[in-house]
């Protein structure tokens, strides 16, 4: 057999569909390319067999014809896309190229595999050995088994029977009971008993090779998959897709009609803003850029246009409003995603009711005050109506008087809410007295002259906790003696340090120590700003406001903070003037706190601005809370970690273009900020750790802190799963539980759901408060970056009566800590030709996403995913390394050297690749030489066809459906 892993295929050949006359050609000529299956086959002559192919004729079945190709274009099929033919020739010759082109010919190489030859047929050749789902006691037991038949035309030997599996530890749970060198005569069957036996719950896969050898001594080899689930089938049953993933199509919206609108909610303020905000729109030259030409074109195009010179404090208003157009054009296409087609809306009073599936979720985000628009084909009229009412997942909307009523269908689409990015905008040109102590501060702007030496012990503290914490103390006295004009002053706290403890701590200092000081404490979500007027709550309702965005959910507010707020009527607003002026502390979002400045608030009325959480938000964002309100004696104060959760920026060129970068992240690489010059005086680090175990915390802190962080959380509590029976070693409370699962998506949804790994969540829970060392479901979180996947964990959770464990997102979970934390990550791969395993990774590649998830815990962390696809990223090994060394590892063995250094450049991607290919030629070498599959037809009983072809590619069109990137 000629199909090998490393072949370099003639591109005139495969792509142009004719004879190659190039005579310095040196790549293989018989080869031939299924477009629909992107396989490669060679010799050419396999192609026929292919097309008559259970996965060719599947694939005809159900995918429509490849779509037109404009001219002076190529498509590339094995790369699912479509390349201009000037870039052809580089294309071809790329790297990314040669490795889609690999997993085609790979393809190829195992539906050959599996194709039954010779005239040996062999029993379950369309579904493979598939012994179902096993419960855990059959599993353990080994009592569960599957029989092969297998046939022949003539006289051949069955040499010997193995199997192979991408997973080591997978092998060993298939035994099969066949004498070696049986033989298999003319119209008789041989038997092949195959026993499954593993102890753990998961997905188990196999390759199963039976070796024949022909009479003249010639041998070949046919396989069969092997697959094996343990768990309980009417659990995974109601896990299981509610319908076949399909990408939702667009609903057709027709632009340009006449627009009738509906009555605005109750009036919002008391008093008339004194300051109007501009609708900055999108420039029309670079909108058009954003809707042409390729992502690199286009990335290429906003470089040179928009972006050609570094941020300086010369173009920083021009670069970030750049930036937020770019953002803004991304969100508008995103939100048509959740479009509606053919709806009906109910009457409700004088309003209209709309149900919207995810709205509960935020899925779309509807706000009161938001629009929606209605359209119905062939009439010219768009009304578009204003929220005035959330109920869970139905929206009450008031439409123009004309609106044509019940009974009639529409079209739904939801407007994205511009306020918050013209907020920012805003914040971005408005006038300062001295921006660049703001944005670009220099040597000499330290907030302090000299660090603080000493701590006051005379102090009264209004947190006694942090009495014997220097490093805190330290951070309260260097706040409460900021210079005026001095550059912002950071606050860096890493994961369980208690920043937010020490700056409610600096806030209290502040007011003892001077009673004229006015403070506007912000932070980037209404729950961050919540847990900041809560800590605050030793101030009356008249020393302290909570100043609430008027859409916001009542149900949202912490009860304990309704005085604080005002709602004479059913929305939130904002008191008088004079009633504003006189609070010492307003707290508020960042987005939110630009009220004062559009109500004519004095700039330079707050003494103090500070900001908590400052590396969630983007920059933007964070400035429409400063630069407007501030004036060149306002001190500010800035606390987080840029290693944990940046801003949430859709637009992937709004990301790589810089809008990822948060004010704080920027800031703290400036020279003023260095650990060598700014420490003590420009910023400090809070190092006292309160939360984890040093196991635990151990990993992060080395790759993320310099191994700074002490251990100081109490032994009672971060010592409690210590010789847990839940742990593999009784002093190690880490468990990395390998587990080979599949990624599933079900009815429109891009996102990823893994049925295996939520049934082991869900086993680990229930686990877990059987011991009784975790009290309250409460205590126990668990985090998942999918929304799917949270959905069906809290689905399990749910009918087991287990509500109270939280389960979210990272985002979700940052500043929040769980006594128990277990980590979902999802992705997995059971195709072995997974060539773009490190896209699959997705967002599980972000490192301060990782850091978040993995500082969580107080006392025992547990995660479950794919070791295999997870060792590709050098951040993920080396964690399991770490575990697999401290002998905190379950599950599948890892299929690399835990010892060998970790590189953090490399691409182990390849390496999984490499393993591929040699498992690939090692079933090519058991093929005879320049094997003819069709030569061999007529030798065939009813001829089996191939059955190994991957999903069509082409259909997916390469879509990794990740949420957050």
């Amino acid at each position: 057999m000629a199909v090998t892993t490393s072949k370099n295929f003639c591109p005139n050949i495969l792509y142009g569909g004719g004879p190659c006359e190039d005579a310095s050609c040196l790549g293989e000529h018989d080869v031939r390319l299924c477009e629909l299956c992107v396989v490669i086959c060679s010799p050419a002559s396999n192609y026929d067999s292919h097309i008559r192919g259970r996965q060719h004729l599947a694939n005809t079945a159900k995918v429509a014809p490849l779509p037109f190709v404009k001219a002076q274009s190529v498509r590339c099929p094995p790369c699912a896309m479509v390349v201009n033919a000037t870039e052809w020739t580089a294309h071809i010759s790329g790297e990314s190229h040669r490795k889609h082109q690999q997993l085609a010919a790979l393809r190829a190489a195992y539906e050959i595999a599996e194709s039954d030859k010779q005239g040996v047929s062999v029993s379950h050749a369309e579904t493979g050995v598939d012994f179902g789902v096993v419960n855990l006691e059959q599993a353990g037991a080994g009592e569960s088994r599957v029989q092969l038949s297998v046939s022949s035309l003539k006289l051949v030997t069955l040499i010997h029977v193995r199997v192979r599996a991408r997973v080591r530890s997978h092998v060993a749970c298939f035994k099969t009971e066949v004498t070696a060198n049986s033989p298999l005569y003319p119209d008789s069957d041989l038997h092949v008993p195959i026993v499954f036996q593993h102890n753990q719950l998961g997905r188990y896969e196999a390759r199963l090779e039976l070796v024949f050898q022909t009479s003249t001594g010639r041998e070949f080899i046919i396989a069969r998959r092997l697959l094996a689930i343990v768990g309980e089938s009417t659990e995974r049953e109601s896990l299981k897709p509610v319908a076949p993933y399909t990408r939702a199509p667009r609903v057709s919206w027709e632009y340009n009609k006449l627009v009738l609108s509906g009555d605005a909610p109750p009036r919002i303020l008391p008093q008339t803003w004194t300051r109007d905000l501009l609708p900055f729109s999108i420039p029309v030259p670079l909108a058009e850029i954003l809707r042409s030409g390729s992502y690199p074109d286009i990335h290429e195009r906003l470089s040179e246009e928009y972006f050609p010179e570094p941020l300086a404090l010369e173009n920083h208003q021009v670069f970030f409003a750049n930036l937020l157009w770019i953002e803004e054009a991304r969100m508008v296409e995103d939100l048509r995603v959740y479009d509606k087609q053919d709806v009906e809306f109910e009457k409700d009073g004088r309003l209209w009711s709309l149900h919207v599936h995810g709205l509960a979720e935020g899925r779309p985000s509807v706000s009161i005050g938001d629009a929606i628009l209605a359209q119905q084909a062939g009439v010219g009229t768009t009304f578009r109506g204003l929220v005035h009412e959330i109920r869970q997942e139905d929206v009450l909307v008031s439409f123009h008087p004309d609106f044509p009523g019940a009974g009639q269908r529409f079209n739904v689409g939801f407007q994205l809410n511009r306020i918050p990015l013209r907020r920012q905008h805003q914040a971005l040109v408005a006038k300062n007295a001295s921006p660049q102590r703001l944005l670009f501060p220099n040597p000499g702007q330290e907030g302090l002259e000299t660090p603080v030496s000493g701590v006051d012990s005379r102090r009264i503290l209004f947190n006694s906790s942090i009495g014997n914490n220097v490093p805190q103390l330290i951070a309260v006295q260097s706040i409460t003696q900021l210079r005026p004009g001095s550059a912002p002053f950071n606050l860096f706290g890493p994961p369980g340090t208690g920043k937010t403890v020490t700056i409610v701590e600096a806030i209290h200092q502040l007011l003892d120590q001077q009673p004229n000081a006015r403070i506007l404490a912000c932070a980037p979500s209404n729950s961050a700003a919540d847990i900041l007027a809560l800590r605050l709550l030793t101030l009356s309702p008249e020393e302290m406001f909570r100043c609430n965005a008027a859409a916001r959910v009542p149900a949202s507010v912490p009860p304990e903070l309704t005085a604080y707020c005002h709602r004479p009527g059913n929305v939130y607003t904002l008191p008088q003037m004079d009633t504003l002026m006189r609070f010492k502390v307003i707290v508020s979002t960042c987005n939110n706190a630009s009220f004062a400045y559009n109500i004519g608030m004095p700039v330079g009325h707050f003494t103090h601005i500070f900001v908590d959480e400052a590396g969630q938000a983007s920059e933007p964002e964070i400035l429409t809370a400063i630069k407007p309100l501030s004036a060149e004696s306002t001190r500010i104060v800035l606390s987080g970690d840029p290693k944990q959760l940046g801003p949430v920026i859709r637009s992937s060129l709004a990301r790589r273009l810089g809008l990822e970068t948060s004010y704080l992240e920027r800031l703290m690489d400036l020279p003023l900020y260095s650990a060598e010059h700014g420490r003590g005086l420009s910023f400090v680090k809070l190092v006292k750790n309160y939360r984890s175990h040093g196991a635990i915390l151990r990993y992060p802190n080395e790759k993320f802190y310099n191994s700074e962080l002490e251990v100081c959380g109490h032994t009672s509590t971060i010592d409690a799963f210590l010789g847990s029976p839940h742990l593999v070693s009784p002093d190690f409370p880490v468990v990395f539980h390998a587990i080979s699962g599949t990624n599933d998506r079900e009815a429109s949804s891009p996102s990823y759901f893994n049925i295996d790994e939520a049934v082991q969540v869900k086993a680990y829970v229930v686990s877990l408060l059987r011991e009784r060392r975790v009290p309250e479901a409460s205590e126990i979180g668990v985090i998942t970056p999918y929304h799917a996947q949270v959905r069906k964990i809290r689905q399990l959770l749910r009918n087991a009566d287990l509500v109270d464990v939280k389960v979210g997102s990272v985002e979700e979970f940052q500043g929040q800590e769980r006594k128990v934390i277990i980590v979902s990550t999802v992705r997995s791969s059971t195709d072995l030709l997974a060539y773009d395993a490190r896209f699959a990774l997705g967002f599980l590649s972000n490192a301060r996403r990782f850091n978040v998830a993995m500082t969580r815990a107080k006392a025992l962390l547990i995660v479950i995913g794919d070791a295999a696809i997870l060792s590709i990223d050098p951040l993920w090994r080396e964690f399991m390394n770490y575990v697999h060394l401290n002998h905190g590892w379950r599950g599948d063995d890892p299929t690399w050297d835990v010892n060998a250094p970790v590189d953090a450049d490399a691409d182990y991607a390849d390496e999984l690749r490499e393993a591929l290919a040699e498992d690939m030629n090692a079933v090519m070498a058991q093929l005879p030489p320049e094997e003819d599959i069709e030569a061999e037809a007529n030798l065939e009983r009813g001829f089996q066809d191939a059955g190994a072809g991957d999903e069509n590619e082409w259909e997916a069109g390469g879509g990794d459906g990740s949420e957050w990137t």
